[in-house]
């Protein structure tokens, strides 16, 4: 065991485990005031909700075994039988790893409940965050970061988690949000910027330890990773704040933290591959896309993510998986061929679009299949006595 890579993911994992906190505080303070508390309720229950799902069988299907590169199997349930002193090829033990796992199984879910909170039930979404566990969640990690998994064989790059997480979160938010219906107080005014800052203060200090532990040791790569993680973000940030005053003369406090949060999704699937130009390029695009769809494209779908979860997680995070193909440098690390821009042709950037779109269609299919036979038996909105999605009140 290495103590100073042990020590160094420790941390990291404490410090992922704070960004579900500040996701709470980012999420409450941009609702409406009379849910609020049901909002950090909503994302702060996953502390206790993912980490026993996590340790039942979490674990095992995601790294026990392998069936079709898509699942692993049940031998390690409860987490039998893992010898959690073994340390893996950076020198940590595998309790160590798995710690730092469970922290993503944890702010995943919280990410997409928020898009419902206001109009969807509380007994739905608890059942389905179950189930899409199971069914969704942990199959993708077995596929891109399991050592046989389906997509890691297609030659996905993943560093920190632009599929697993934020493209797996944000589309799973268009879904929901589209399938619970419109609320009523949909242009009711935000709860608290302050707790919006605060939160946004939060997610960058934990994104440090989503980031640059996904090193898994204290090397050159967490370095780069921790550098492209500030430089996207405060390019976004700027960005965000450029088109707003350009469009509508003034800035904002939510538009700029909202920025902040694309410009971290959007470099996280390359954050330790890419050159910090490179970083650049990608949050200030990142931004752009997320802005102009919550801007203008939003307000004319039949969809209300209260939190606007599908246009800052979802969209940077396709954005960024797919940017990682044109910015990542086999100088930066050998773990990755070079992009687009260095040299490395079209492979990598299509096989990014390739494994980016199955990620897309596997997690919009079984989040349908899912939705649709819970709602034989749970009403998904507050208002909903036929279990058809329409307008709705409270959680």
């Amino acid at each position: 065991m290495l103590q100073v890579n042990t020590l160094f993911i420790m941390i990291a994992s404490i410090l992922v485990l704070l960004m579900t906190p500040g996701l709470a505080f980012f999420y409450g303070g941009l609702v409406n005031r009379r849910h609020a508390n049901n909002m950090l309720l909503t994302v702060f229950m996953m502390c206790g909700l993912a980490v026993i799902l996590w340790i039942a069988v979490g674990y095992t299907l995601s790294f026990s075994g392998n069936h079709w590169g898509i699942i692993g199997n049940l031998r390690q349930i409860l987490m039998i039988n893992v010898p959690i002193d073994a340390v893996t090829k950076t020198g940590i033990p595998i309790g160590d790893y798995t710690m730092f796992m469970m922290m993503f199984a944890i702010i995943t879910p919280a990410i997409f409940c928020g898009s419902v909170v206001g109009h969807g039930r509380f007994n739905f979404l608890v059942i389905f965050t179950i189930c899409w566990s199971i069914f969704v969640y942990y199959p993708l990690v077995h596929m891109v970061w399991a050592p046989h998994g389906f997509l890691a064989s297609l030659g996905a790059v993943d560093f920190a988690g632009g599929l697993v997480v934020h493209v797996n979160a944000g589309i799973t938010a268009l879904i929901l949000s589209g399938w619970v219906g419109r609320r009523k107080e949909i242009n009711a005014q935000h709860n608290n910027l302050s707790w919006v800052l605060i939160g946004t203060a939060l997610l960058w200090i934990g994104w440090y330890g989503f980031n640059a532990g996904s090193a898994l040791a204290v090397n050159d790569t967490a370095v780069q990773a921790m550098l492209t993680t500030t430089i996207s973000s405060a390019t976004a940030i700027v960005t965000w704040m450029m088109l707003d005053h350009y469009q509508f003369n003034h800035v904002t406090l939510s538009g700029a933290c909202n920025g902040a949060i694309a410009g971290l999704v959007a470099i996280t699937p390359g954050a330790g591959y890419v050159t910090l130009g490179g970083s650049i390029i990608i949050g200030m695009i990142g931004a752009a896309i997320s802005q102009y769809f919550i801007v203008r494209v939003k307000p004319h779908l039949p969809i209300d993510d209260v939190v606007d979860a599908f246009g800052c997680h979802g969209l940077s995070g396709i954005w960024g998986s797919i940017a990682t193909g044109v910015f990542a440098s086999h100088q930066i690390s050998k773990q990755v061929p070079n992009g687009l821009l260095f040299g490395g042709g079209l492979h990598l950037l299509m096989s990014q679009i390739f494994v980016t779109v199955l990620t897309i269609i596997f997690v919009g299919v079984i989040d349908v299949i899912l939705i649709k036979l819970l709602t034989i038996v749970l009403p998904v909105s507050v208002d909903n006595k036929k279990m058809v999605a329409v307008q709705s009140q409270d959680l």
